[in-house]
């Protein structure tokens, strides 16, 4: 590479360093001084924080959640780690809990002309991403939050509360790979994109935002089988296989299950219908549009598919990644 071309690449990556921090307050940049750090992925750096990976801005959004913050009991939170199914679980557990306000089968339901992530605002991109106090009062209840921060950095209201979490897993080579493809789809031109083998590198490290993949998905793992009633883990795979099946488990889960009628009447493939991976993808909203006035809503949109890990690993990154799950997960029941 030419010395112009480096020069230029620094100084690119020193404006989107400066662009990350202008939205910390001076607490959190001095903060970061004390942090370790690693190459980010879109973004200069991630620091870990209470034994998560994230970016400067997260880690304000995380530290202003946990002050301000405050759960009901009947606050329903879909956790999960980025591209797990998150986008499909936020539109079912929405069109579950709102069945009786939006009939899944009307034409204008929210769900036709809303990404499903802005009917359930993440903690730490809508509501409290910029040092925000947001105003949470008037919104309906139950209230549907979203979040990719692991168990043991989510709230003491929220853990001492009576309300519901439902964490949705992937296996971790789907999620691999899916994660590949939305991190070059939403990085800034100006960053370079990362090989699968390096990529492959810093995701079996743990070094990547809301990482380190098993500290995520150990922690609801754990608080579901120590407190079922508290938090329900899913896993992507079941749910693509079952869906019918899940679907109830979800909404015995929640208190608001389905009764006979509403069965008879099919109240449930409805739901599925509405909030099907072919259906979503289809609509305008999630063609043209954007979240956060940023990300394109196409990009969540990719596959859906299980099992695509294969068309993409080579033997090398198959054998690195069950290396990597066998020490992380093994143990604990947990299967894939």
């Amino acid at each position: 590479m030419a010395a112009t071309d480096k020069q230029s690449n620094v100084q690119l990556e020193k404006e989107a360093e400066d662009e990350e921090y202008e939205n910390c307050s001076q607490e959190c940049k001095d903060l970061l001084l004390s942090l370790p750090k690693e190459k980010g992925w879109g973004v200069p750096y991630i620091y870990l924080y209470q034994d998560i990976w994230l970016r400067p801005i997260r880690i304000q959004a995380i530290s202003t959640c946990q002050k301000q913050f405050q759960a009901k009991d009947s606050d329903i939170i879909v956790a999960s780690l980025p591209k797990s199914g998150t986008t499909w679980l936020k539109a079912l557990v929405f069109a579950l809990v709102n069945r009786n306000r939006f009939s899944p089968s009307q034409k204008n339901h929210p769900l036709l002309i809303s990404n499903s992530h802005d009917l359930v605002p993440y903690f730490e991109f809508h509501l409290y991403g910029k040092e925000q106090n947001p105003d949470l009062s008037n919104l309906p209840e139950p209230r549907l939050f979203g979040t990719h921060f692991p168990f043991h950095s989510i709230l003491d209201s929220i853990s001492k509360s009576k309300c519901k979490i439902i964490y949705i897993c992937r296996n971790p080579f789907d999620n691999f790979v899916s994660l590949w493809y939305f991190g070059n789809a939403i990085a800034p031109s100006t960053s370079p994109r990362l090989s699968w083998e390096e990529a492959l590198e810093r995701y079996s490290k743990g070094t990547i935002e809301f990482g380190p993949f098993w500290t995520n998905i150990l922690g609801y793992w754990r608080e579901s089988i120590e407190k079922p009633d508290k938090v329900l883990f899913l896993k992507y795979e079941d749910l693509k296989g079952d869906i019918k099946f899940h679907l109830k488990r979800v909404a015995e889960f929640l208190n608001c299950p389905f009764d006979l009628e509403e069965e008879g009447n099919g109240v449930i493939e409805n739901i599925i219908e509405l909030c099907s991976f072919g259906k979503m993808k289809e609509l305008e909203v999630n063609k043209a549009g954007k979240i956060l006035d940023r990300y394109e809503n196409k990009v969540f949109f990719r596959k859906g598919e299980v099992g695509d890990w294969v068309n993409h690993f080579s033997t090398w990154m198959e054998k690195k990644l069950s290396k990597t799950i066998e020490e992380k997960l093994g143990g604990y029941g947990l299967s894939f």
